[in-house]
Formats: structure tokens, sequence, C-alpha cells
């Protein structure tokens, strides 16, 4: 059923790297810089970009060939989170329309929050540097036992807001965010401005599938 067929939601819940933000310049700066101090030419943005959604492990993965399970994943990993932490928000930006849908919502009270893997040592001096702190919930990868794909981030945002997981909508821009929307009984909206990995949003079986973030007031 088209999400305009549904009930008006009460809050909407937004994943933060490549949904809300544009965070891919400067995760991409922190592994070419491991790469520079290693020797190394700089990995094209072009590879790096599409993964910027899966953090170290994708960023790493596309920039050195080396999965989690090689012994030199972890301290690779170490280097690029404290890298990354230095330079937060240079190159970072909202997402066009960002700022213009946000401000509607809160003009037809609808509420809305953050739901991230980012871990809160990254998402708390991100989210107000970005221009987001005046989200009504923000839920990081670490703050429940389970990230996404799990519910659990996106139950505890509903709860945070008081309200029930179908009274909210769950929109991302990877493939574990609509299954985590799913899983909590949310109805989801696949954001294909976004990173999107390497997997086509169109087969993610989305509610709804988004091209620009003002798109989503057309639902209303």
């Amino acid at each position: 059923m088209p999400l305009n067929k549904l009930t008006k939601p009460k809050a909407i819940l937004f994943d933060l790297d490549g949904t809300l933000a544009d965070t891919a310049p400067d995760l991409a700066a922190a592994v070419n810089q491991l790469r520079a101090e290693r020797g190394l030419d700089a990995t094209p943005y072009e590879q790096l970009r599409p993964v910027a959604s899966a953090g170290a492990r994708g960023l790493i993965g596309a920039a050195f060939g080396i999965r989690p399970d090689d012994e030199r994943y972890e301290a690779l990993r170490v280097s690029f989170l404290n890298t990354y932490e230095s330079a937060l928000v240079v190159h970072s930006t909202l997402f066009e329309g960002v700022i213009e849908m946000l401000a509607q919502l809160d003009k037809q009270g609808i509420a809305w929050g953050i739901v991230t893997n980012k871990a809160s040592r990254f998402t708390d001096p991100l989210v107000p540097l970005i221009g987001l702190g005046h989200a009504g919930c923000i839920v990081s990868g670490d703050t429940t036992p389970h990230p996404k794909p799990h519910p659990a981030p996106l139950l505890e945002a509903a709860q945070r807001l008081q309200l029930e997981p179908q009274e909210c909508w769950y929109v991302g821009d990877d493939l574990r965010d609509i299954q985590a929307g799913r899983a909590a009984g949310m109805p989801t909206i696949a954001a294909a401005w976004g990173y999107c990995g390497h997997v086509e949003p169109e087969t993610w079986e989305a509610d709804a599938l988004l091209h620009e973030p003002q798109q989503l007031l057309s639902l209303l």
C-alpha cells in the first residue's frame, strides 16, 4: 500500500549518514589519510562514497581490501576512527533540501529523530555541528545492545518519543535500514539520494522510494 494511503505519522525517524547528512567526504578523507601515512595513493572518492554508510568496515574494505577477520584490520580501524574523530565536520553538509523538509515537519507538528549505527562518540558532537541539534531523539549505534538491522534502535527511538512503532516512519539509504524498520513494524522509505551501498534501492522492498528529501512531504 502506498504510504500516502496510510495513517499520517506522528514521527519520522531518519538514518544519519547518507540520509540527512552527506558525511562521505570527511569519512573518505580519514581513510585516505591512513593511506597517505603508509605511502599509498588516495583511493578515488567515487569508490569510497557508496560504502560510507558501512563506516570503518566499508571504508577500510574499499581502501585497503581488508576484511574485519584480517589480523591487520583492528589496528587500521582504531587509526581510522581516531583520524575521523579529529575532523568530523570539515566538508560534511546536510543534503540539499533537508533543512526545508525538517522545517515543514516541525510546522506540521510531526516529530523527527535520528537513528544511526554511528557510535555516540561521533554522533554526539557531529549532530549539533552539522545543524541537527534540535532532533527529537538521537539513537546511536551503541545506544542499544544491537545495531541495525536489528529493530532495537528504532524501538528505542519510538519509546523516547512516547509513540508506538507503527506511528513512526523510518527513512534510510541502506538495505539494513529498511530491514530494521520492517522488523520494528514501521513503514519504511528508501532514500535513493544517499549512498545505497552497491545494491539498487528498488530491490529493498521499502514502502516508498524517494529521490530527494523534499519528496517526503508529498507523502504526508
